[in-house]
């Protein structure tokens, strides 16, 4: 089946970022001028999907407010002859359809996922998180979902990253490949996962990242998963699940990965973005080198 809807789970506190996303959600943080959401919504609509689905929780209205149509604004935009601003305030609810579901306790990411159940039936859909901002030719997305299409199955987004950070992050186990050979060096069969494993214990280097392509097997899966010491449930939990009865995939997204969530990777996103910009690029080059 196509991939038409993707889950934006949004529900967290943010406390990474503390004290700004005490009053303000941290996916509607800045990169230069759009926040993070948008550019993964962007990705989302890039990559062809139809419909996203925001679960969101309290203090979150910041990003219903934003992914919809505001009549002073345009207005006042229209009054003010500020037509290319005009044109990009427009586009941002057209995007696509975007639908809320509330998460009512923080039960961890797997939970929030699962509030969206009802409105993904039985379809595969995708689910990106919002620390996770790829910048990339085609589409990181696109790139799961490409993967999905020719192979039917689950895909989980990979990165590799130094072998003393495999503790930040899930680290998969994949099968030999003499078992299930590829002829593409990025895609790797998974047979388990390991949630921030110290560096002697880890399996591989390769880190999930925060996108996915999920089946209605992981739906399901979130219903039968325990919940951790913490009381929450997790995705990563469901995916160790299904891995021993299905075929899971991840894949080696091919782009510059930024974590948004922390606070260097998100000013390196920012700087980054910043110096691609004709407007700003070369004075923020000049000062860089000045420093």
């Amino acid at each position: 089946m196509k991939i038409r809807k993707a889950i934006f789970p949004a529900a967290g506190f943010g406390t990474r970022f503390l004290p700004v996303t005490k009053s303000q959600p941290k996916e509607m943080l800045p990169i230069v001028d759009k926040p993070v959401i948008q550019y993964l919504v962007e990705e989302a609509v890039a990559s062809g999907i139809e419909e996203i689905i925001i679960v969101t929780g309290r203090g979150k209205r910041a990003i219903e407010d934003h992914f919809d149509f505001s009549y002073e604004l345009e207005q006042t935009l229209v009054e003010r002859g500020k037509r290319s601003l005009l044109a990009e305030v427009r586009k941002i609810p057209q995007m696509a359809k975007f639908v809320y579901v509330r998460q009512p306790f923080p039960l961890g990411d797997g939970d929030a996922i699962f509030q969206a159940a009802e409105l993904i039936g039985d379809e595969p859909c995708a689910v990106m998180f919002g620390d996770d901002l790829v910048d990339s030719k085609v589409p990181a997305l696109k790139q799961l979902i490409s993967i999905y299409e020719k192979y039917g199955a689950p895909v989980v987004a990979l990165q590799r990253v130094e072998k003393k950070e495999v503790e930040r992050y899930g680290i998969v186990e994949c099968l030999p490949a003499s078992k299930k050979s590829t002829a593409n060096s990025r895609l790797h069969h998974i047979k388990s996962l390991v949630e921030k494993p110290t560096p002697a214990k880890a399996p591989s280097n390769l880190a999930v990242i925060g996108k996915y392509i999920i089946t209605p097997e992981i739906m399901q899966a979130l219903q039968k998963v325990k919940k951790g010491r913490d009381g929450e449930i997790r995705l990563i939990d469901a995916l160790k699940l299904i891995a021993g009865e299905h075929e899971l995939l991840g894949y080696e997204i091919e782009g510059t990965r930024y974590d948004t969530g922390d606070k260097l990777g998100f000013l390196k996103a920012t700087i980054d973005y910043a110096l691609k910009r004709k407007d700003l690029g070369p004075e923020l080059r000049k000062h860089l080198k000045n420093l």
